[in-house]
């Protein structure tokens, strides 16, 4: 269920795999994503298995419409899962709730400061990394009081592995330097990882447990760049406890 899971301070961090669910085949089986194809209630019943294992109730873990942008959402509770916030990340410093940020590729960023009760969570694809949306979540939380802020970077497609156009790579790389890359094969790419940690650094963050599962080498995660559309997803989850 999960492939790291830790606390730090009363922060309780922790990133999914694919496994301890009941989604069926191509999904199987904690699938966490409302991708077409899966039986939406076999992914509701993963999200009580998680809270489970959470020791909280699923009212508890908060959900985004991910929009691969960089808008951020201050939550005071969570949202209804049927109209989840249009956004990117997410931020609070509400103790007990869970927010999270869902990927099967795209890097799951989490973000907290223990001693000012803090924490954020982004999905940073190609273009959401590129919008900023790390640096926006970093802002966020500062408004809501964070000072010292760690953050952890998830399972990601790797810079080996994450092919693209060659102008595509131009576009993001001249956003962000740190992102680009080379295929194992010897083309253009890109290495998501990187960039988020440069602009974590760059905010003034400490980076710690960075990701070093590539998600399309790993069978025990999921990844679109391997299996297509019909893949589900992880998530990176974090909460104040209480």
């Amino acid at each position: 269920m999960f492939c790291f899971r830790d606390t730090f301070g009363s922060v309780e961090i922790a990133f999914t795999d694919r496994h301890g669910g009941v989604s069926s085949p191509p999904f199987d089986t904690l699938n966490l994503g409302a991708a077409p194809g899966d039986s939406p209630e076999d992914v509701e019943h993963n999200y009580e298995i998680l809270a489970r294992e959470l020791d909280t109730d699923p009212g508890t873990v908060a959900r985004m419409h991910q929009m691969h942008d960089a808008e951020v959402a201050v939550l005071r509770q969570a949202p209804p899962p049927g109209s989840p916030p249009r956004v990117d990340a997410l931020v609070t410093d509400v103790p007990g709730l869970v927010i999270s940020a869902r990927v099967a590729d795209c890097v799951p960023v989490l973000l907290a400061d223990p001693e000012a009760g803090v924490v954020g969570c982004a999905h940073a694809g190609r273009s959401g990394m590129a919008a900023g949306v790390v640096p926006n979540t970093v802002r966020g939380m500062r408004e809501l009081g964070a000072d010292r802020i760690t953050a952890w970077v998830g399972p990601y497609v790797c810079g080996a592995c994450y092919e693209v156009p060659e102008a595509m790579q131009a576009d993001v790389v001249a956003a962000v330097p740190a992102s680009r890359s080379m295929t194992s094969w010897g083309t253009p790419a890109l290495d998501l990882g990187a960039g988020v940690e440069s602009q974590l650094r760059e905010a003034g963050c400490s980076v710690t447990g960075f990701g070093s599962w590539c998600t399309r080498e790993t069978p025990d995660l999921y990844s679109h760049r391997r299996d297509g559309p019909m893949t589900g997803r992880s998530a990176g989850l974090v909460r104040i406890r209480r």
